[in-house]
C-alpha cells in the first residue's frame, strides 16, 4: 500500500528478478537503480530512451501502428548500442563491465493515456492484454535487432558463458507471448501472465509472437549484441519533454494538473486524453464539454454530469 500511495518503487521480488536474469552465470542481481527500472549485475550501467506510445496510436479507429513502432524500436536499439561506445562512465570498473555486457534501456511512456483513449480500464483484462502485447513487441523486436547486430559485430563479450541461461530467458519470454501453459516454462517459481488473445486485437498478438520467434531464432544463430535491451523507466522528466499525458507504464496521476507560470500564478491543465476517451465511449460533443468543464473545476470525475460507472472504471475509480 505504501508503494502505491507514494508512487515510488517499494516492492522487489528477488526470486523472480533472478529467474529472469540473462547473465546468471556471472553472478546474481542484488539491487536496482533508485527508480527500479534497471536491474543487472553490480557496477554496470545503461542509457535510457523511451518511445511515446500515443505517437503510434490512431484515436479515430483505436489502432496501433505496428510497422512504425517496430521501425522505431529497431532504430533506437541501434542508437543505444552506439551510445555504449560514446558514453562516459563514473569509474573504470563500470566502464569495463558496461562494455562487456552492453546493456540497453529502451522503453516507452504514455501507456495510461493510450488506454484511456481506447476506453479501456487500466486495471482490467483488456488493459493487461494490450499492455502485454505492446511490451512484448518492444522487447522482442529489440532483442531481434540486437541479434542482427551480433551477426555483424559479434555478441557481447560474456555471451558464450551465459548463452544457455540467456536463451532460457528468451524462450520463456516467447512462451508468454503465446500464453503457454504453466508447466512448459523453464526454471520459474512463478508463472508469468501470458498475453490473452481473447482480450487483445489479434494483429497485436501476432506481432508480439512474430517478434519473439525472430528474437529466439536469430539469437540461437548469432547470439545477442546486448545482455539486456529494454527497461520501463518512470519517465518523469523526459515524459514532460515528450509532452506525455502519463508517465512510463503508470496510470494517470491526476486528471487536472497545475502549471506554474514564469511570471507568477498558475493555470489548470486537463489531461488531453480525457476528451478523446469520452468521445470514444459515446458521449456527445456537448456532454464532453460539460464533463471537461466539471473536471477542470473539481479535479475529479466523481459526480460529474452524464458520467456512468464504465467511465469511472476507465479512470481507475471503483464504484462499489
Amino acid at each position: 500500500y505504501s508503494a502505491w500511495a507514494c508512487a515510488d518503487p517499494g516492492v522487489q521480488f528477488d526470486t523472480t528478478i533472478n529467474e529472469w536474469h540473462t547473465c546468471a552465470a556471472d553472478g546474481r542481481i542484488n539491487a536496482s537503480n533508485p527508480c527500479s527500472e534497471y536491474m543487472f549485475l553490480d557496477d554496470t550501467a545503461c542509457n535510457l530512451a523511451s518511445l511515446n506510445l500515443l505517437t503510434f496510436f490512431d484515436p479515430e479507429d483505436g489502432t496501433f501502428a505496428i510497422d512504425d513502432f517496430k521501425h522505431a524500436v529497431r532504430m533506437w536499439t541501434t542508437v543505444l548500442e552506439i551510445s555504449v561506445l560514446m558514453a562516459q562512465y563514473p569509474s573504470k570498473r563500470i566502464a569495463k563491465l558496461s562494455w562487456d555486457y552492453r546493456t540497453l534501456g529502451l522503453g516507452y511512456a504514455n501507456l495510461g493515456a493510450m488506454l484511456m483513449q481506447l476506453g479501456i480500464p487500466y486495471d482490467s483484462d483488456d488493459g493487461r492484454a494490450w499492455t502485454g502485447a505492446v511490451t512484448a513487441i518492444l522487447t522482442g523486436e529489440s532483442y531481434a535487432a540486437s541479434a542482427e547486430l551480433a551477426e555483424n559485430m559479434g555478441p557481447f563479450q560474456r555471451f558464450q558463458r551465459n548463452r544457455k541461461g540467456m536463451l532460457r530467458v528468451i524462450r520463456n519470454h516467447r512462451r508468454a507471448a503465446y500464453d503457454t501453459p504453466a508447466d512448459e516454462y523453464e526454471g520459474l517459481t512463478v508463472t508469468p501472465m501470458g498475453i490473452d488473445p481473447a482480450h487483445c486485437p489479434m494483429y497485436l498478438v501476432s506481432a508480439a509472437r512474430e517478434a519473439w520467434d525472430r528474437a529466439l531464432e536469430l539469437g540461437e544463430k548469432h547470439g545477442y549484441r546486448n545482455a539486456q535491451t529494454t527497461v520501463l523507466a518512470p519517465t518523469g522528466t523526459i515524459g514532460l519533454v515528450m509532452d506525455c499525458d502519463t508517465t512510463g507504464i503508470e496510470p494517470d496521476f491526476a486528471l487536472v494538473k497545475f502549471k506554474k507560470l514564469a511570471g507568477g500564478g498558475y493555470f489548470r491543465i486537463i489531461n488531453r486524453a480525457v476528451p478523446t476517451a469520452l468521445e470514444r465511449m459515446g458521449y456527445s460533443a456537448s456532454e464532453v464539454r460539460e464533463i471537461v468543464d466539471y473536471v477542470k473545476g473539481t479535479g475529479s470525475l466523481r459526480d460529474a454530469p452524464h458520467v456512468n460507472d464504465v467511465t469511472l472504471r476507465v479512470k481507475g475509480f471503483t464504484t462499489e
